[in-house]
C-alpha cells in the first residue's frame, strides 16, 4: 500500500529559503506544498509533526568515502591520538590483543603530531618489531611504516623515487618510514589483508546509516576499487543502505589503459536500488600539508613545486579516454599547478570528444591561481569545496601556512570567489578525513573561525550547494535538491531553520529524521 505522509507545524524548504508550509508525499514524492492548513491530509496518512523546525532537501556529500569510514573499527584504533606517543600506545595495545594478526594497521594519525609531518620507522619498531606495522594518515596521503614493513614491502633499499611517490629519507639516503602518495605507499598497502565481501557489505551499512543520521541521503564516494563494487551492489540488494551513493572507481596513472574496458562493464546509472557507478576518479596531485600538491611556484621550506601524480598529457588522454566513454570525471587537485593541469585535461576532453552533458568535477581546490578561477564556469565545471578545512587550525599553522607563505596562504579554499564567478559549487565532507555532519560544515562555511571573511558564505547560500549544487553533480535535479511537488521525498528534519540562527550555533541543531524517498532511515 502507498504511504502516505504530511509534515506539518514548520517550514520546508523552496530551494532559496525555508517558508511556512505542509508537505504531503505519497509514494515517495512530493505530492504536495500548501499553505499550512490549505489541504486536509488524504485518508490514512502518518502525520509528522515538524515541532516548529525545519523540512529540508536531504543533503548531498559531493565527496566522501564511506566505506573507509565504515571500515576503520576493524584496525588499530589510531584516530584521535593527541601525540605520536599516544599513537604508539594505541599501537603497542592492539598488537598485544592481536597476537595472531600478521601485519597491524591503523588509519586516521595527523601529520601535525610531528615535526614537518615526517614520521619514523623507528617509533614504530619500539612498540612492534616482530611484523609490520602500516598507518594512513588522516588524510590519506601519506603512510608510516616501520621497518619489518618498509623491508616486506621492498622500500628498505629503494634508492630513487617513483615518478609518483615519494619516500623521506635519512641523511644516508635510507627511507626513514613516511610515503608520500600511491607510487611509495601502495606496495606498503598491498601487505594489508583485504576485507571479506561480508565485511565490505557490513562496513558500508554501518557508513550509510551514520551519513543517514547527519540527514545526507545522498553522497558520491570519491575513490572505489573495482573489486568493491560487488560490495555495495550486494548492501543496496539486501536492503542496507541508508542513503543513496555514486561510485567513482580510481583511475590509475600506470594501468589505465587495461582498466579501461573492465570500468566499462561496470558502468550503470542505477546498477542497483540506490547506487550507480559512473564516474571515474582521478589524483591530479597530492596535499599540500604534505609537500605534494602541485603549486606554480615552488614551497617556501623545499626547492620543489610538489608532485603531479600524473603527467599532464596522460591525465589529459586518460580523461578524454574516460570521458568518451560516457563517464564522470572526478579530479583531486589541491594546488594551483594541479587544478590547472586538471583543468586542461577537462578542456583537452572537451575539445576531442565535443558537446554533452558532462559535468566534470574538480574537489578540494586548496589553491587557485585567480586567473583559472573563471575556466570552471566556461568549462562547465563544477568545484567540490571541503569547507570544514576552510578555517584556522594545527594544519595551517604548522604545515601548511610554513610551505605556502601568507600571499598563497591567503588565497586558499577561495570558496566566495568562486560562487562569483557563476560556476556550480556543491560542499563535502571528505569523511573519515573530517566529520561528515553538514551542520558543522555550513557553520564553517559561514564562519571560517574568524579567517579570510571575504570568502565566507552564508548559511543559505551553503544549503543550496548542499542541496541543489550537490543534486547537480548528481544529475538529480529533477528529483532532488528543493522541495516542490514531484520532486523526491528524499528529506532531512531539522530541529530549527538553518538560515534563522547564528551560524555558530549550527552544530548544536538537532537532525530530528531523514527519510529516503519516503523511507525513513534515521
Amino acid at each position: 500500500m502507498t504511504t502516505r505522509r504530511v509534515y506539518v507545524n514548520g517550514l520546508a524548504w523552496n530551494g532559496q529559503r525555508a517558508r511556512p508550509a505542509d508537505v504531503h508525499v505519497a509514494g515517495g514524492v512530493i505530492e504536495a506544498v500548501t499553505t499550512p492548513g490549505a489541504l486536509p491530509a488524504a485518508k490514512g496518512s502518518e502525520i509528522h509533526d515538524l515541532d516548529g523546525g525545519a523540512l529540508l532537501p536531504g543533503f548531498g556529500d559531493a565527496h566522501a568515502h564511506p566505506l573507509i569510514g565504515g571500515l576503520e573499527d576493524r584496525y588499530a584504533p589510531i584516530r584521535g591520538s593527541r601525540t605520536v606517543a599516544e599513537v604508539r600506545d594505541r599501537v603497542r595495545a592492539y598488537a598485544r590483543a592481536h597476537p595472531d594478526q600478521r601485519l597491524i594497521y591503523g588509519e586516521g594519525f595527523e601529520l601535525t603530531l610531528a615535526p614537518g609531518g615526517v614520521f619514523r620507522a623507528a617509533w614504530l619498531d619500539e612498540v612492534v618489531a616482530d611484523r609490520p606495522v602500516v598507518l594512513r594518515s588522516s588524510d590519506i596521503h601519506t603512510v608510516w611504516c616501520n621497518t619489518a614493513a618498509l623491508r616486506r614491502a621492498g622500500l628498505l633499499h629503494l634508492a630513487d623515487d617513483p615518478v609518483d611517490g615519494r619516500l623521506d629519507r635519512d641523511p644516508d639516503g635510507t627511507p626513514c618510514g613516511t610515503l608520500r602518495e600511491w607510487g611509495a605507499f601502495q606496495p606498503a598497502l598491498d601487505l594489508v589483508p583485504a576485507p571479506g565481501p561480508a565485511d565490505k557489505t557490513l562496513a558500508l551499512r554501518r557508513a550509510s546509516r551514520r551519513l543517514a543520521a547527519a540527514g545526507v541521503t545522498w553522497v558520491q564516494d570519491a575513490w572505489v576499487e573495482a573489486a568493491d563494487v560487488p560490495a555495495y551492489v550486494d548492501a543496496a540488494r539486501t536492503g542496507g543502505l541508508s542513503t543513496r551513493m555514486n561510485l567513482a572507481l580510481r583511475a590509475d596513472p600506470h594501468t589505465w589503459r587495461e582498466q579501461q574496458e573492465h570500468f566499462r562493464s561496470l558502468r550503470h546509472d542505477t546498477l542497483s536500488d540506490g547506487v550507480s557507478v559512473r564516474t571515474v576518479k582521478f589524483f591530479a596531485d597530492g596535499i599540500v600539508e604534505g609537500g605534494t600538491a602541485a603549486l606554480l611556484d615552488p614551497y617556501l621550506d623545499a626547492d620543489c613545486c610538489g608532485l603531479l601524480n600524473w603527467e599532464p598529457a596522460e591525465l589529459a588522454a586518460a580523461v578524454t579516454a574516460f570521458d568518451a566513454d560516457g563517464f564522470q570525471v572526478h579530479i583531486h587537485a589541491m594546488g594551483d599547478a594541479g587544478v590547472r593541469t586538471a583543468l586542461d585535461a577537462v578542456e583537452a576532453a572537451t575539445r576531442a570528444n565535443g558537446p554533452r552533458d558532462r559535468r566534470p568535477v574538480l574537489t578540494h581546490l586548496q589553491l587557485v591561481d585567480p586567473a583559472d578561477l573563471p575556466r570552471f564556469s566556461e568549462l562547465n565545471v563544477i568545484a567540490v569545496f571541503q569547507p570544514h578545512w576552510a578555517r584556522p587550525d594545527a594544519v595551517m599553522t604548522d604545515l601548511t601556512l610554513p610551505r605556502l607563505g601568507d600571499e598563497r596562504g591567503d588565497r586558499r579554499y577561495a570558496i566566495a570567489d568562486m560562487l562569483a564567478t557563476g560556476a556550480t559549487v556543491a560542499f563535502a565532507s571528505d569523511w573519515p578525513i573530517t566529520r561528515p555532519e553538514p551542520l558543522h560544515i555550513l557553520s564553517t562555511a559561514a564562519t571560517r573561525g574568524g579567517w579570510l571573511p571575504d570568502q565566507r558564505v552564508g548559511v543559505a547560500r551553503g544549503v543550496r550547494c548542499y542541496t541543489s549544487g550537490t543534486a547537480h553533480l548528481a544529475f538529480e535535479e529533477r528529483t532532488q535538491g528543493s522541495i516542490r511537488p514531484g520532486m523526491r521525498a528524499d528529506l532531512v528534519h531539522l530541529g530549527a531553520d538553518p538560515t534563522g540562527i547564528d551560524p555558530a550555533a549550527l552544530p548544536a541543531v538537532p537532525v530530528r529524521g531523514t527519510w529516503l524517498a519516503g523511507r525513513r532511515t534515521a
